[in-house]
């Protein structure tokens, strides 16, 4: 069995966290102690740090069996959980499962039972169906992001979840918004809510309201980008056709971005994300998909080009900036005929006159065939880097890496003459393949 590490301060250390802030202060030793809990708080002020510490400390080392489940909207979120959970490194084994992998992984990685397994409803209930293991000694469930994972498209498979869970405990819910009806069949009996909605760390978020001339805001949009500059953000938009023709726009004009929707399948998703969070990218086109449980940076701006259809989609987008100590502007882009929604308050119009020159793009994106399976770190792909491609360590951005593959960021300039030195080359035991993403 591997060294579990139950010590809360040990755990934080791994995560760099030096202290817990108000709302962990208060929401883990309430979690612990009471069987149904609504965690309400912002986006980005670490709810699942929350929830997570008061499970693992629950968690019985000799049980071999899934303890904990937790439930969530979105792929994303379940690889974001997944890698807080191993960073936190307790030697308790954890598994996401979400449409779009690999069943064939699935049942491979299943065959080892976490103690911790989280996923999506639809992907959990198909194991669920086939037996993939004991639903017996599931004592806590958590729905996280509750406010979209009980909405109707979910609710059938919610509640065939709920039903199931004979022997559950202890139920945590947590949302970033409020005012969510909570089914019967979730059977929260007289929860504590822990309501930290009303501390706001995105008051540093300022609004600002852009008007275009015209209903086709792609050129005002452009006037926009070029007065922000390089800074990373997010455009939001309604519809993946709107993404389309927005992507076509900016890719016309030479503006280096990446897309996030739905009908992207689970590898372009992840690979903007990546991209976008070494640099590569500094804009991403996406959904409200990217407004919550993704595993991005802090950044300057978010614009709504197409107005949210309600508060709480305003409410998810915004807190992608502005988040916890950070400012932030939210970027309203309507046209000069479109009425404003009630929700959308106190964002003055803003007229552009200024532009900074846009720099052209500085980073791209290696793919590396090997990765901790195969025992590579990132020491390991620094040193192929700097010894075999004979770079400068400015020269050598951000490494992300990934269980069978790494990602890596270097200049434009050198990349295609990087490829050509390292691709085929040993890395540890393993030749790896080296191509630009």
């Amino acid at each position: 069995m591997a060294n579990i590490i139950k010590d809360q301060q040990a755990i934080l250390e791994k995560l760099n966290i030096f202290e817990l802030n108000p709302m962990q202060e208060e929401a883990i030793p309430v979690i612990e102690s009471t069987s149904n809990t609504i965690l309400l708080s912002p986006t980005g002020t670490g709810k699942t740090l929350a929830f997570l510490l008061p499970i693992i400390k629950a968690l019985d080392p000799n049980n071999k069996e899934v303890q904990a489940l937790i439930v969530v909207p979105s792929r994303e979120l379940a690889i974001q959980i997944e890698q807080v959970i191993q960073t936190m490194g307790t030697g308790y084994k954890v598994n996401a499962v979400y449409g779009g992998r690999s069943m064939a992984k699935d049942k491979i990685e299943l065959k080892h039972v976490p103690a911790i397994l989280i996923g999506t409803p639809g992907r959990i209930i198909d194991h669920f169906n086939n037996e993939r293991f004991s639903k017996e000694f599931i004592k806590t469930v958590v729905l996280d992001e509750f406010d979209k994972s009980l909405e109707v498209g979910f609710e059938e498979e919610m509640r065939s979840i709920m039903k199931r869970l004979t022997n559950v405990n202890k139920r945590i819910l947590t949302s970033a918004t409020q005012g969510t009806e909570i089914p019967s069949f979730v059977k929260l009996n007289k929860p504590t809510i822990l309501n930290h909605l009303s501390v706001k760390p995105s008051s540093q978020l300022v609004m600002k309201t852009i008007v275009s001339p015209s209903k086709n805001k792609l050129d005002t949009l452009l006037k926009l980008l070029n007065f922000l500059g390089n800074e990373p953000g997010i455009i939001f938009c309604n519809l993946r056709d709107s993404i389309s023709n927005v992507s076509e726009f900016l890719e016309k004009h030479h503006i280096s971005h990446g897309c996030f929707q739905g009908g992207m399948d689970q590898q372009e998703r992840e690979r903007s994300l990546i991209k976008f969070r070494n640099g590569t990218y500094q804009i991403i086109v996406a959904t409200d998909l990217a407004a919550r449980g993704i595993d991005i940076p802090e950044m300057k701006y978010i614009v709504h080009y197409e107005l949210p259809i309600n508060k709480e989609d305003f409410t998810h987008r915004n807190g992608r900036t502005a988040r916890v100590n950070s400012k932030g502007t939210a970027y309203v882009l309507k046209w000069n005929k479109e009425q404003l929604p009630d929700f959308i308050k106190n964002s003055p119009v803003e007229n552009i006159k200024t532009t900074t020159e846009r720099k052209p793009q500085f980073w791209e994106t290696l793919f590396i065939s090997g990765g901790k399976k195969d025992k590579i770190s990132k020491g390991d792909v620094a040193g192929l880097f700097f010894k075999q491609g004979n770079i400068q360590k400015d020269q050598l951005g951000v490494i992300e890496l990934k269980r069978d593959c790494t990602f890596v960021a270097v200049p434009v300039s050198i990349a295609k003459q990087l490829v050509k030195k390292l691709n085929n080359t040993r890395l540890k035991k393993k030749k790896v393949r080296v191509t630009i993403v």
